[in-house]
């Protein structure tokens, strides 16, 4: 499953995505955990840094993501909230217009499910949820089973 280049997508809900797309998740899922079990690299990521802003501390969710996208052949940087300017008073739409300048992508786990929908409304790249008090479809993904 690929989306043009420049079309935007973000994932903040399940509901962001079709009963095909999802089917499409779940297949090519399978199909890099086997490629990574036969030692088949694969990059889906060349030249892309993804931003992880956790205002919420993880460790499962930080290590899965961070491995995944080197895995993919992205580069991630860590951005806990604490250490950004939104600790001191910057408005979640700056942050997502500064990061939209730098990444390729921004994987946020916030607090409170609007702060999500604040960065996507702002950042002209996709957002992730990796975890907020509405939804945590990552997780769900992962979850499910092949």
């Amino acid at each position: 499953m690929r989306w043009p280049s420049h079309m935007k997508r973000d994932l903040l809900t399940l509901q962001d995505l079709s009963d095909e797309e999802l089917a499409d998740i779940l297949k090519l899922a399978s199909r890099l955990k086997e490629d990574l079990r036969l030692g088949r690299p694969h990059r889906h990521l060349p030249g892309k840094i993804i931003a992880l802003l956790f205002q919420r501390p993880s460790t499962r969710t930080r290590v899965s993501f961070e491995v995944a996208i080197r895995h993919l052949g992205g580069d991630s940087l860590f951005l806990p909230w604490r250490e950004l300017q939104l600790s001191r008073g910057e408005t979640v739409a700056d942050t997502a217009r500064v990061l939209e300048r730098y990444v390729d992508a921004i994987v946020a786990r916030v607090a409170d499910h609007r702060t999500l929908v604040e960065l996507a409304e702002n950042a002209r790249i996709p957002v992730v949820n990796a975890l907020s008090d509405r939804f945590h479809p990552c997780q769900i993904l992962a979850d499910l089973p092949p």
